[in-house]
């Protein structure tokens, strides 16, 4: 019987396959890595949401406070690390869940400390100035507070970029990628507020302030989901690994 390993079939599945095999996600796992990194980004958005006040309430309950600036910045390390952990579960078969973990919470408290630093110095210049009041310089402040958001994203996705690349190659457009969900996030916003004329007075602020709680993690599972979809393994490790045999 003569063998069936050269045939059309067998040969475009193998090469399928070989293409398969040369994304860091699996395109067969694609589809389910966006919905269970959605899911997980939504999640730990409102698990570390609920701990961090939980625990702003509790220091104020217990009179332990450190002083404003270290209450919140302590609230801050347990959301991020919650958000990050989240994220991580389903990474865990792609990556170092400690690496991700670490990467994440670091570059969200240094990306939210920067665009709060940011955002305090252009609102003081502003004051300073004795401008503030003029519609004019109040679209103007408000202008450049949401490109300061945007740009902190660099500091998330530098962060991120360190553990990536050790597992994929080609990877240094991921510093952009938060900036990306910032964007979209600080459109969603300014297209809420377009609608709120539309809304009911009565729940305006509730409908609008949960719809952004809603779709902000959305975002921010979406956009590097399917990012991550299109990374390519890095097998450089590995080619050294067997050149030191040779």
């Amino acid at each position: 019987m003569h063998s069936n390993s050269h045939h059309p079939a067998h040969s475009a599945i193998d090469q399928n396959y070989s293409e398969d095999r040369k994304f860091f996600i699996p395109r067969s796992q694609c589809r389910r890595l966006l919905i269970q990194f959605t899911l997980m980004t939504l999640l730990g958005w409102v698990v570390g949401g609920v701990a961090s006040l939980g625990l702003e309430n509790a220091l104020t309950y217990l009179d332990l406070s450190f002083g404003k600036s270290l209450n919140s910045f302590l609230c801050n390390v347990v959301f991020a690390v919650i958000f990050a952990a989240d994220q991580a579960l389903v990474l865990r078969p792609y990556l170092s869940t400690r690496r991700w973990i670490l990467a994440t919470a670091a570059g969200w408290l240094i990306a939210n400390g920067v665009s709060t630093a940011w955002i305090k110095y252009i609102l003081a210049i502003a004051s300073s100035l004795h401008v503030t009041s003029s519609p004019e310089v109040i679209v103007i402040l408000g202008f450049l507070s949401t490109v300061s958001y945007i740009l902190s994203g660099i500091f998330l996705g530098f962060c991120q970029w360190l553990v990536l690349r050790k597992y994929t190659t080609g990877t240094w457009w991921w510093n952009f990628i938060p900036v990306i969900s910032f964007f979209f996030i600080s459109l969603l916003i300014w297209l809420l507020s377009l609608l709120q004329d539309f809304l009911p007075v009565a729940n305006r602020t509730s409908i609008l302030y949960w719809s952004e709680q809603c779709l902000t993690p959305v975002i921010l599972g979406v956009v590097p989901a399917i990012s991550l979809c299109t990374l390519k393994k890095n097998y450089l490790p590995k080619l050294k690994f067997f050149n030191h045999f040779k």
